[in-house]
């Protein structure tokens, strides 16, 4: 059997969209969502010959709220998954749920379904920070919600943080952590807030009416949660991810280190033999195009496929697998490319090395202030490779695998 693979479910609907959300969500669309359930169970059908002689080794539910469709709906997606791929022991199953709208009932009949991990959308325990965010819950509809999952019976349950909100002091970031860790979660996330082009938040900020956030003060703020975290327990194994051992993320880790991905719903987007893949976003167009495509089919939803550019294909791996604190062993990068590290990127490791920002050895790894700079180092990596990839044939074999047979026409 060939290597377990992950399942991505997007679920679009939200009860409003938060003015700094760029992800593809929709309010105010309920009345699509049994359409929207039956589509989803066409794709899965439709990918048989995706998951042909494969196991599913986790499922991760994004959105959007998936906490807002109906738990009939997960249960039955999951079961038709079930029908058509052998879970592994211990498949890890994900949904993110949002505070104040996850009633107990709700909650048990996701763990019925199979839903064996729960992200709860905190985001932040001070309630102007929350109003701030476009948040309807309050912090006591957290401290509830986790209560609701424990009593439903999940054994890990996460909860998601920002940072860095514009004039946010420290202190009420630090009050934010402690409040969660008092609730004794299994898992914690803490993202940067990030103004995206096109969102409300972003013009709020162009018009002068909201400050842009403070990057020293957002790294400020990191290092302090991950102290406090640390000092709780927690093992921070990624980036912007600390849990107690034995509840890290299994599905997002799939994306972190170059395995295949199957993508299923409105904008989703997936990773199957070196190639990405996007589904078409708007819930609309997906639910008609999977309802028209034809028979044999089997991503009836696609919107485009893109093979990177070796270069780009080399530093993803590299930048994902940094992501990870464990880092990689440099024979690692040699058996998935078929040549050594020092030989497509040995120049720059070793200037990020004397800077002060990356370990070599035994294992190539950012440091804790090469962790404040990930994103800068991802594109030294990348500006690199465009340089010394063309000049190794061997890397370049290795990174174009044949096209599968289910390779949809580009």
């Amino acid at each position: 059997m060939a290597e377990p693979l992950a399942v991505y479910v997007h679920i679009p609907f939200c009860t409003i969209k938060c003015g700094y959300c760029d992800f593809n969500a929709y309010a105010g669309m309920d009345a699509l969502k049994d359409a929207y359930a039956r589509a989803l169970l066409r794709e899965a059908d439709a990918a048989r010959p995706l998951l042909a002689g494969r196991a599913i080794a986790s499922v991760g539910f994004g959105g959007g709220t998936p906490g807002e469709f109906p738990a009939q709906h997960i249960a039955a997606l999951l079961e038709r998954l079930r029908d058509l791929a052998p879970f592994e022991p211990g498949a890890e199953v994900t949904l993110e749920v949002n505070p104040g709208t996850s009633s107990p009932p709700y909650l048990r009949g996701l763990r019925a379904a199979g839903v064996t991990r729960l992200s709860i959308g905190a985001q932040s325990f001070r309630a102007a920070e929350l109003a701030f965010l476009d948040r309807i819950h309050s912090p006591e509809a957290t401290a509830a919600a986790v209560a609701a999952a424990r009593d439903a019976g999940f054994e890990s349950v996460s909860l998601d943080l920002i940072y860095g909100l514009p004039g946010q002091p420290l202190g009420a970031w630090l009050e934010s952590i402690r409040a969660a860790l008092r609730l004794e979660p299994d898992h914690v996330s803490c993202y940067a807030l990030t103004v995206e082009d096109g969102t409300p938040l972003a013009a709020r900020i162009a018009r002068g009416d909201v400050e842009p956030p403070d990057p020293d003060l957002a790294a400020d703020m990191y290092e302090a949660a991950s102290a406090l975290l640390d000092a709780a327990g927690f093992r921070q194994y990624e980036l912007s991810n600390w849990a107690r051992p034995g509840h890290e993320s299994r599905h997002n880790r799939a994306y972190w280190t170059d395995r295949d991905y199957l993508a299923l719903g409105a904008g989703a987007h997936g990773y199957l033999a070196g190639e990405r893949y996007e589904n078409i976003a708007h819930p609309r167009a997906y639910i008609a195009a999977v309802e028209a495509a034809p028979p044999g089919q089997p991503r009836p939803a696609l919107a485009r496929v893109t093979t990177p550019a070796l270069p780009a294909q080399v530093a993803d791996w590299l930048a994902l697998r940094l992501r990870l604190l464990e880092g990689f062993a440099p024979a690692e990068f040699e058996r998935r490319w078929a040549v050594p590290l020092e030989a497509a990127a040995g120049s720059v490791l070793r200037e990020l090395a004397e800077a002060g920002l990356l370990e070599l050895a035994p294992r190539v790894r950012l440091t804790a202030r090469g962790r404040l700079l990930h994103g800068e180092i991802a594109a030294r990596l990348l500006v690199c490779l465009e340089q010394t990839a063309p000049r190794l044939p061997r890397l370049a074999a290795r990174a174009a695998p044949p096209a599968p047979p289910y390779a949809a026409p580009k």
